[in-house]
């Protein structure tokens, strides 16, 4: 019961804000951000250029990974023939490239890793241009407030207030 009036409450505070942006005049935009974001000529290139970053990681990554596989693979076929020295040796030798391979994989993949950075230094300008261009054009559209569709927090949206195009356009023309 209580929440059914803290619903029907909400509603009728949405309602009056609704209202009140009616009478005020308020403008209302929206755009797509990740259509924008796809659709640029500009993300391409940049996504080309982190592709190419990737793919030298997961090279570094696969070297690691089928050294730590040889030392093992001597380690298990030798065991017998070796001497305690020199199974200690490669049981060492093994130890310090797995230690290698789980550091490079943190230092790369990890939270705070070398990928997020990457693709952070690749797509910041891009979201940054994106951003000027909508505030571009909807300071020369009249509008008071433009929201992103991207989020999921859009429910409606009339066709004729869609930036999404002009942003588009007014990016891939510079």
């Amino acid at each position: 019961m209580l929440k059914k009036l803290l619903v029907l409450i909400s509603l009728v505070t949405l309602l009056g804000t609704s209202a009140s942006f009616a009478e005020d005049g308020l403008r209302i935009a929206h755009v797509d951000s990740k259509l924008i974001f796809d659709g640029y000529k500009g993300t391409k290139k940049a996504q080309e250029e982190y592709d190419r970053q990737v793919a030298k990681w997961e090279q570094q990554g696969n070297l690691l990974q089928k050294e730590l596989s040889a030392i093992k693979e001597k380690l298990d076929k030798q065991v017998l023939m070796l001497s305690d020295e020199k199974k200690r040796e490669l049981e060492a030798e093994y130890a310090k490239k797995d230690t290698e391979l789980k550091n490079f994989i943190d230092r790369v993949y990890g939270r705070k890793g070398e990928l997020i950075s990457e693709n952070e230094k690749v797509s910041g300008p891009i979201i940054q241009l994106i951003r000027k261009a909508v505030n571009e054009i909807a300071l020369q559209e009249g509008y008071d407030m433009v929201v992103d569709r991207a989020t999921g927090a859009v429910l409606f949206w009339k066709k004729e207030n869609d930036l999404t195009q002009k942003v588009l356009d007014y990016l891939n023309n510079r």
